[in-house]
């Protein structure tokens, strides 16, 4: 199975679309995760419908769209649902991601925890009914910050479709992250792809290439859940916010992919 490489826009907050888009094809990259809270707000269809244009104009895909909605939270103290939604159909893209909850796993009220399962069924009816997906944000201070937890709310949540996503956790072992992605395979959506030290400190990804190959390797053998028809490996965060720095990691990322059987050769086009 190949994983495609992209980015998630929200690694470059200050950038524009235009800047980010130019900078993926330089970088030889396929797509852009693009975020809820500054590239395409939510329920901002203009911009939604523009930007998707100016993405397909170039090339690229939208594998998701990572909007900032928190299950659980009244829809009173946030964006609706309905409205982020709307967003992602005119996006045209094939999953939502949003956040479990407000609190870590282990400060979760069992009645809170039943609230998030509740409101997660809901959503993934609404958007299975219009074509796309959700997955859960692998963070930490949600239900996903554990992996027993985690897999407790996709079992509780699975007849509604919901997936989640991948990545390292800062501050746990290398093994304690395998056993985290190996776990999750059932569900398992895209990765988010990074290199930090445990204090949060961010690395080239090239630093993490014995580690990442490991987990590469594994994902490709990981089938898609249902739904799903193509997997990704998206850059998030880099070294000192640096265009340039992407440019290094997606090269990286795209030998990486070769590597561990999960890639192919991609062009990287020039402007």
């Amino acid at each position: 199975m190949h994983l495609l490489p992209g980015l998630v826009s929200i690694s470059f907050r200050s950038r524009t679309p235009a800047e980010l888009i130019a900078a993926c094809r330089r970088a030889g990259l396929q797509g852009i995760e693009w975020g809820g809270d500054v590239h395409v707000p939510h329920g901002n269809l203009e911009v939604a419908r523009e930007v998707a244009a100016r993405t397909r104009e170039a090339g690229l895909e939208i594998p998701s769209y990572g909007s900032y909605y928190r299950v659980g939270r009244d829809e009173s103290a946030q964006v609706s649902f309905a409205r982020v939604l709307d967003t992602a159909v005119v996006l045209q893209t094939p999953l939502i991601r949003v956040w479990a909850g407000e609190q870590g796993s282990a400060a979760t009220t069992p009645a809170t925890r039943a609230r998030i399962i509740a409101e997660s069924r809901r959503i993934g009816t609404m958007a299975r009914e219009a074509g796309i997906g959700v997955a859960f944000e692998f963070h930490c201070n949600t239900l996903t910050d554990a992996t027993e937890s985690a897999i407790g709310l996709m079992e509780a949540t699975s007849d509604a479709g919901l997936c989640c996503y991948w990545q390292p956790s800062v501050g746990w072992t290398h093994a304690a992250q395998l056993d985290a992605l190996r776990r999750l395979r059932s569900t398992l959506a895209h990765l988010h792809v990074y290199q930090w030290q445990s204090d949060g400190r961010r690395e080239p990804l090239a630093s993490g290439r014995d580690a990442w190959r490991e987990f590469l390797t594994e994902a490709v053998t990981v089938p898609l859940p249902a739904g799903l028809k193509q997997r990704w490996a998206l850059l998030e965060f880099v070294k000192d916010d640096s265009l340039e720095q992407l440019q290094e990691d997606a090269e990286t990322l795209r030998k990486m992919l070769e590597e561990a059987g999960a890639g192919e050769e991609c062009v990287v086009n020039s402007e």
